[in-house]
């Protein structure tokens, strides 16, 4: 039981070191973590805006092509504030 413990002492002292090394190169080379949720926000829109232009070309329907314009002019106007 022992050899276990000490296994996970030296882990857990091998993450320690690790996530001081991270955090060292990151204040030498100036990189600040981005905002995951930022991050994923950005994703978000990028792929929604994406979907609705491949429906925006299938779409016959005028009044539909005017929605999905609408709609493509606040995902815009979202990414525009997110960025």
């Amino acid at each position: 039981m022992g050899d276990a413990g000490e296994g996970l002492i030296d882990a857990e002292d091998r993450y320690q070191q690790f996530v001081a090394e991270r955090d060292q190169a990151r204040q030498r080379t100036g990189v600040i973590a981005a905002d995951p949720e930022r991050e994923r926000r950005t994703r978000s829109l990028r792929l929604a805006r994406a979907e609705l232009q491949q429906q925006q070309a299938a779409t016959q329907s005028e009044i539909r092509r005017e929605q999905i314009r609408q709609a493509l002019a606040e995902i815009d106007r979202q990414l525009s504030e997110v960025a």
